[in-house]
This record gives C-alpha cells, sequence and structure tokens, in this order.
C-alpha cells in the first residue's frame, strides 16, 4: 500500500479513493498516454507522453530540448505531477447534475529526475516500445546513438501515489425516479482497429497485431504439398491482382473483377473488415512450391454456438485450376473444421449457374439440400438462385478418404 499524504488524499469521493498497489500499477500499465504537469519560470505547463511502469518507477517519454528534460537536470530533480485516466462508461442521470463518468485513474507526485544511464535509457526504450505492442521492440530496429542522444527520460519514483475509481451505475435523487428520461450507463472501451500498412510494407501484418480470438475465428496457417493457406493480408494484394486478372475467374463470383490494384485492395480491405467483426475468416492461397499468390479462400457463416460454418469466396488463378490445389485446400479447411474445430455441419453456397462449381462441390462428397431462391444480388443487378450443399460430420470421414486417394492420384 502507498502512504497517504496530503497531496494524495481527496476531498471529495473519499470511498473511491485507494492506495493499492496492485491497483495504481494496473491503471498505469493500461493507459497509453499521460499527462504530465509542471511549473517552468513560475508558469505552469502540461505535457501529453507516453509511460512505461517498471517496478516502483514511472518513466516518461520526451524530448533532450524540452523544457521540462532541461529542467529535470537539476540534481534535486523536476517537481511533477502525472496524471492517468481510463474512462470506462458515461452515467446518464435523471438530472444534469447526477450525471458522472466510470473511470480509473491515478495521481503521482514527485521530483522526476533526467535518466543519464544509458542502460537504463535503452532498457526503459525497449519496454517502451513492447508496452505499444508486445513483442514490437524485437521486430523493429532499435534507435542509433545519435536518436537516443535526441530522446529523454524521466524516472518518478512511485512513492507519493493514489488511485480514485468509479463503477456502478446511476446514482439520482428520489424525488427524481419519476421523471420520464432515460436514465443508465453507456460503456465505452478502447479497441484497436485494422491496421493499416504503410507504403512499401511487403510483410504480413504480424501476429501481436492481430485481434485474439477463438480458434473458429483464426486464420491458422495450413500446409500441404500444392498448396499453402496463411492469412490473408494487404501484402497479398499484387499477388493476388496479377494471378487472379481474369474474367473468367471472377465470373460467378458476388463481386466484380477488380480492375486495377487498387479495387483490389479494397477487396482486401472488405474481407479484413467482415474478419475484424467476426463475419469472416480469410485465406490467401499460395504455391506451396513457388510461393506465389495464386488465390484466396474463406469461412464465413461461423456459428460456433450451432458448430457450423461454411466454405466460400473462394478464387483461384486458371492456371492452378484442375490441379491438386482446390482438393488439397478444401481437405485441410474440411480438416480444420470438423477435426480441429469439432464442426457438426460445413456449408457451400453458389450461383446455380455456376454448374463447374457445383460439380466440384459434389466431388468434395458434399450433399446438395437445395435452392435458395432469389438469395443475392448478383454485381450486374439480377438476382441469384443459390444452391446450398452441405457436409457433415457423420460424413466426413469417407470424404476425407476419398479426397485424400484423389489427392494422391494428383501428386
Amino acid at each position: 500500500m502507498y502512504p497517504a499524504t496530503p497531496r494524495t488524499t481527496a476531498l471529495r469521493h473519499r470511498d473511491r479513493l485507494t492506495y493499492d498497489e496492485d491497483v495504481v500499477h494496473a491503471i498505469l500499465d493500461e493507459a497509453l498516454v499521460c499527462d504530465l504537469a509542471f511549473v517552468v519560470d513560475g508558469a505552469p505547463r502540461v505535457l501529453p507522453t507516453l509511460h512505461v511502469r517498471l517496478d516502483d518507477t514511472l518513466y516518461l517519454h520526451g524530448s533532450t530540448g524540452s523544457r521540462p528534460l532541461l529542467a529535470a537536470r537539476d540534481p534535486e530533480g523536476l517537481p511533477v505531477c502525472v496524471a492517468v485516466t481510463l474512462l470506462d462508461g458515461l452515467v446518464l442521470a435523471r438530472s444534469q447534475f447526477n450525471h458522472s463518468a466510470n473511470y480509473r485513474s491515478v495521481i503521482a507526485h514527485g521530483a522526476a529526475r533526467l535518466v543519464t544511464d544509458e542502460t537504463e535509457k535503452r532498457r526503459v526504450l525497449t519496454a517502451l516500445a513492447d508496452k505499444v505492442a508486445v513483442g514490437r521492440a524485437a521486430d523493429s530496429r532499435p534507435p542509433t546513438d545519435k536518436e537516443s542522444a535526441q530522446t529523454a527520460v524521466l524516472a518518478l519514483p512511485l512513492t507519493e501515489v493514489s488511485a480514485k475509481v468509479r463503477t456502478g451505475g446511476v446514482n439520482d435523487d428520489p424525488e427524481d425516479y419519476a421523471l420520464p428520461h432515460w436514465a443508465g450507463v453507456l460503456p465505452l472501451r478502447l479497441t484497436p482497429g485494422i491496421p493499416q500498412p504503410d507504403t512499401g510494407v511487403t510483410v504480413p501484418v504480424p501476429d501481436y497485431l492481430r485481434p485474439t480470438r477463438s480458434p473458429w475465428h483464426t486464420p491458422a496457417t495450413m500446409r500441404g504439398r500444392h498448396v499453402t493457406l496463411e492469412p490473408l493480408d494487404q501484402s497479398h494484394v499484387d499477388g493476388l491482382f496479377a494471378a487472379t486478372a481474369d474474367d473468367e475467374v471472377w465470373r460467378w463470383l458476388s463481386t466484380r473483377r477488380p480492375a486495377d490494384r487498387d479495387a483490389m485492395a479494397a477487396y482486401v480491405a472488405t474481407a479484413l473488415e467482415m474478419a475484424h467483426t467476426g463475419a469472416r475468416v480469410p485465406w490467401v492461397q499460395r504455391d506451396t512450391a513457388t510461393g506465389a499468390v495464386i488465390g484466396s479462400t474463406s469461412y464465413y457463416a461461423i456459428d460456433p454456438a450451432n458448430r457450423a460454418v461454411a466454405i466460400g469466396h473462394t478464387f483461384i488463378g486458371r492456371q492452378w485450376w484442375r490441379t491438386g490445389v482446390n482438393t488439397e485446400a478444401k481437405l485441410m479447411l474440411l480438416r480444420r473444421a470438423f477435426e480441429d474445430l469439432g464442426a457438426e455441419r460445413v456449408e457451400w453456397h453458389t450461383d446455380i449457374r455456376n454448374e463447374r462449381s457445383q460439380r466440384a462441390i459434389e466431388r468434395l462428397g458434399a450433399v446438395r439440400e437445395g435452392v435458395q431462391r432469389r438469395h443475392r444480388l448478383r454485381p450486374d443487378g439480377s438476382w441469384r438462385d443459390t444452391v446450398l450443399y452441405s457436409m457433415t460430420a457423420q460424413e466426413w470421414p469417407g470424404a476425407r478418404d476419398r479426397l485424400t486417394a484423389r489427392l494422391a492420384e494428383l501428386s
């Protein structure tokens, strides 16, 4: 427990106050930005900056040319106050006076010193990179001596610290409960979006930037003799565009053939957005022998509760048609669905006019269940009747043996 001091004792809502080290540390570790307050030449200053906690010291990132860092060179350090707030929700009461917020906050006081030991500074900068994204320090270039000299780090011992936490619902006055106004809590949370690669990036998004998902929503890499499936990424755009620049490849798909690279990038972005929301699990297909990008395929209609999934959004370059690629890709997707995920049912949906696709699905061992009439709009604006196929867990062992034997014949 941190000791209470006059500066860390709240005047209002003392019931929300805590000096518990675990609570303080958890808030500081979760927050990405803090506000550093100090006085320079008799005038107050507030500087938003990045921070990282190592044990009982809070380290603050800055520039060697900034005024607080210059002032921190004093042997006694720079008197500072650091504030961190995590906003968890807005509390909407019936009366405006009783509106509030659910939050977790920390206030730390003390004298911050300038970190001059190069070993300590580099340890802090490494920790700061890993706080931004766990694993980032090893996946990026460390600072040069010149860059390190231009970077300043302040160290604030966590000795005079307190936290305040507000949770729960509305605290309206009893006489206001009869008012005809909605009241309640609007939860808030900070969530990462889809990583946007910089121009010229050719490597896939690293795993530490991908969201943690259930196995049903995880595009695990699968490697076969003919084809390798790996998570779809914007780095695959050029390869996909080159491999599938053929009207026949896109003829029966629910999307028009991308006219240029930007259109293909938009197609991939849509697939990744669907993946982000859990509506789709997209893979890119690579030729295992050459590593060339040759197409894409996906899980969709993902229903873990009912242990069901669909396979589709599949297209590959024409030169890989009638090879072992499609058979092996479907075998790996089916094996993952039935044996890894415990699926009871796998579905396929295809345009009623796409007889080639229907024959291919039937060769997998799927059963035609019927036709969904006027099921989906085609790119040309006409309505598509969709043929529905399925395979059940009971049918999978026989289908697996047949597909394995067929794949052996193609090898």
